[in-house]
């Protein structure tokens, strides 16, 4: 079985934050910001996708502790995955 992409993974997360916004949200901050396609987005691209992301997230919201969680939990997909034997 193939594992999501990044950018899954990271619609995955931003899903618990921002429901059925969450794909529309992430690929624009995607597109506009990094200039990529969305599909194209790696591991190395998102400490710069979560700065921007939580530039967004503190214009929508004034709830600090809420963008801080969104964002750590994003911060766990930096984090490299173990290999299973």
């Amino acid at each position: 079985m193939t594992a999501p992409s990044v950018y899954r993974q990271v619609v995955g997360v931003t899903y618990e934050y921002l429901g059925p916004a969450a794909d529309r949200f992430v690929s624009r901050q995607v597109r506009s910001h990094l200039r990529k396609d969305p599909e194209q987005l790696e591991r190395k691209d998102l400490r710069e996708l979560m700065d921007w992301i939580r530039l967004a997230m503190n214009l929508l919201s004034d709830d600090t502790q809420l963008v801080d969680l969104y964002i750590a939990d994003l911060e766990k997909l930096t984090q490299p995955k173990a290999r299973r034997p």
